[in-house]
């Protein structure tokens, strides 16, 4: 799976007061696709936890907002693994109107990190996931 496309609805409670997708809004966007990401390739967090007592949480991010979304879009937004290490991974997100093409609305490069539950200190990424990532992909 090289590159992972989610469907967002922007819900009125997904904009501010000029009725456009409030900024913070575009990292839930990105979080909810690397979720359904990480399940497409067979891995279930909760259960994660449980087996392997790891956890992942974003180390870094960076995003560009490049043209408003608005209350009522159907959304676009992908994840892509574009780099992998022994205890992160580097997701490129691009979020665009479905009905627009690929203008791109908002990019981000988001940083992951691979903890311990327990400790919250880094921790290699368990192999059978690193596994599923494509590594022709993988920068």
């Amino acid at each position: 799976m090289s590159e992972f496309r989610w469907p967002v609805r922007v819900y009125y409670e997904d904009t501010d007061s000029g009725g456009v997708v409030y900024y913070a809004n575009y990292l839930k966007f990105m979080e909810r696709a690397r979720s359904e990401w990480l399940r497409g390739v067979g891995v279930e967090q909760d259960e994660l936890i449980a087996r392997e007592n790891v956890i992942f949480a974003v180390r870094s991010a960076e995003l560009e907002f490049l043209r408003p979304g608005r209350f009522n879009d159907f959304l676009h937004v992908s994840a892509r693994v574009v780099r992998r290490g022994r205890a992160s991974l580097v997701f490129e997100h691009i979020i665009t109107r479905a009905d627009q093409g690929e203008s791109p609305l908002c990019v981000g490069s988001i940083k992951i990190a691979c903890l311990n539950a327990a400790t919250l200190r880094p921790c290699p990424i368990p192999d059978y996931i690193l596994e599923k990532i494509p590594c022709g992909d993988i920068q």
